[in-house]
C-alpha cells in the first residue's frame, strides 16, 4: 500500500504523482493464483470463456493477452470464435450454450459486434451468474439498487486504484466525464455506493471545464484523445485517466492532455494505470463467480 494521498490537496510544484496500477495488479493477479491453487480442493477449477465475433486486431490482441493473463493465473479458458459475419441468433446460441455449460465460471462478450446484429439482445444474453464484465443491463440495475453484482471491470479497477493509494471517498466530490454503460453509470453508483458526492457530465454538459474544476477527483472516461486539459483540472485533485486511444505509432494515449500533470496532485499514466488492473479485477471476478457457484450448488444439494 502506498502513502495515502488527500483529494485536492496543495499543489507541490513538482508535477503530480504517477497512480501506476502495475502493483495493484501484481497484487490482484496473486491472490488470484492462490484462490486458483487451491481451486482442486473445492472440486475444480475456475474456468473464462469469451466470445468474439470479429476479425478486428485490436480486439484480437486483448483477447489474446487476457487469455494469457488467465493461463499465468492458473484459469481454465476457452475462445469461441464466431466470425466477422455472425448473426444475432449465432451469438446468442453460443451464450446460452456457455450458461448452460457448468465447467464455465465466467463469460465475456468481446466487443466490437459484427454490423446489423442486435447488441442490446446480445447484452441481455449474457447469463447474469456468469456476467464477470457486467454487460447485462440487469447487473447495472442490481448495481444501482446497491445489490450484488459484476460491476464493469474498468469502473471496478477505477474504484480498485483509488483504495490502493489510500484516496479518501466518503464525501469527495467526484467528477466523471463519460456516461457509456461500460465505465461512467456503473463508476457513478460505485463511487455513490461510498458516499461520494458525484456529478456526470458528457458531450452535451455546458462550460465542461467550470464543472470538472470543482473536482477533488476527476476521471475522464470519455474516449477522446486529450479532452482534459489543465483548464479543467482544480489544482491538486486527483485525476483518474480511463482512456486508451490508439496513437498512429500503435501506441496509447488517455483522455488526458500531459499538460495537466503540471496542475493535478496525482495523475494515472497510459498505459499503466487503470488498464492492468482492469484485466486483474476481470480474472478475480472469475474466482468469485466460481465461488458463488458453489454456493449456489450446495445450497441447491
Amino acid at each position: 500500500m502506498n502513502a495515502p494521498l488527500n483529494p485536492a490537496g496543495t499543489e507541490s510544484g513538482e508535477g503530480a504523482r504517477s497512480l501506476s496500477g502495475k502493483a495493484l495488479a501484481a497484487s490482484l493477479r496473486e491472490g488470484t493464483r492462490a484462490a486458483v491453487e487451491a481451486a482442486p480442493e473445492a472440486g475444480r477449477v475456475p474456468k473464462l470463456a469469451v466470445v468474439t465475433a470479429t476479425d478486428d486486431e485490436s480486439s484480437a490482441w486483448y483477447v489474446r493477452s487476457l487469455v494469457s493473463a488467465a493461463g499465468k493465473s492458473g484459469l481454465l479458458h476457452e475462445v469461441v470464435h464466431l466470425g466477422p459475419r455472425a448473426s444475432t441468433e449465432e451469438v446468442r446460441d453460443a451464450l446460452r450454450g456457455l450458461d448452460e455449460d457448468t465447467s464455465v465460471d465466467g463469460v465475456i462478450l468481446q466487443t466490437p459486434l459484427p454490423a446489423g446484429v442486435d447488441a442490446r439482445a446480445l447484452a441481455e444474453a449474457v447469463p447474469p451468474a456468469k456476467d464477470i464484465d457486467g454487460a447485462n443491463p440487469l447487473s447495472l440495475g442490481r448495481l444501482a439498487a446497491g445489490l450484488a453484482a459484476f460491476a464493469p471491470a474498468t469502473a471496478e479497477a477505477v474504484i480498485a486504484l483509488l483504495d490502493h493509494y489510500e484516496i479518501p471517498l466518503r464525501g469527495a466530490r467526484a467528477v466523471v466525464v463519460g456516461r457509456s454503460t461500460v465505465v461512467g453509470k456503473p463508476l457513478a453508483h460505485l463511487l455513490l455506493a461510498r458516499d461520494a458526492t458525484v456529478t456526470v457530465c458528457h458531450s452535451r454538459t455546458r462550460d465542461l471545464p467550470e464543472v470538472t474544476r470543482e473536482a477533488d477527483i476527476l476521471i475522464a472516461a470519455a474516449g477522446q484523445p486529450g479532452l482534459l486539459t489543465a483548464e479543467h483540472v482544480r489544482p491538486g485533485a486527483i485525476v483518474i485517466d480511463v482512456g486508451t486511444n490508439p496513437t498512429p505509432d500503435g501506441g496509447l494515449t488517455g483522455d488526458v492532455a500531459p499538460g495537466a500533470a503540471r496542475v493535478a496532485g496525482a495523475l494515472s499514466p497510459v498505459p499503466g494505470g487503470v488498464g492492468p488492473v482492469t484485466t486483474a479485477v476481470l480474472l478475480a471476478h472469475v474466482v468469485r463467480a466460481a465461488r458463488e457457484a458453489g454456493i449456489r450448488e450446495g445450497l441447491r444439494g
